[in-house]
């Protein structure tokens, strides 16, 4: 997938594509661990098939490019036969406020209404105050409050 029109491109993975994941999950459990439920030590040195596997098992995967760079990540899962969850979703710090999480929320979720999916979930951890807002501007509410015993997450739908 690209768009045309602006700077920021996106690219669907799929398992072929693992050390690119990798690359970019990796960078985001380093810049923002607080922002995951995983941490980067669950993750450092894994094995290239459990990266393959963790492709496998969402329905879509997105990378987004802006000036050459990968700058950002979602992945979308049909959990339902209407509902999509979104998840490990980061934008790189050099991309923030430049629409790269807008446009990847926008892809994914263009993508869930074309499987039929009527509502949207996605977590994201309580303080995270940029990231909810950002889900906000996309129609998602605040559904519940989860505790993960040490964290709480903050459940929205849309």
């Amino acid at each position: 997938m690209e768009r045309v029109g602006d700077m920021i491109g996106l690219t669907a993975l799929s398992t072929r594509d693992w050390a690119r994941w990798r690359d970019l999950r990796l960078a985001a459990l380093a810049e923002a661990p607080a922002a995951f439920g995983t941490k980067l030590a669950d993750w450092a040195d894994a094995p290239e098939q459990r990266w393959r596997d963790r492709l496998a098992e969402a329905d879509l995967n997105l990378v987004a490019v802006l000036a050459g760079r990968d700058a950002g990540m979602v992945s979308a899962t049909r959990t339902g036969q209407s509902t999509v969850k979104l998840r490990s979703m980061w934008v790189a710090p050099f991309a923030r406020g430049r629409g790269v999480g807008d446009e990847l929320i926008r892809v994914a979720l263009r993508w869930a209404e074309q499987r039929g999916a009527t509502r949207v979930t996605l977590d994201v951890m309580a303080d995270n105050k940029s990231a909810a807002a950002l889900y906000r501007r996309h129609g998602f509410a605040d559904d519940r409050l989860v505790d993960k015993g040490g964290w709480m997450e903050l459940v929205m739908v849309r």
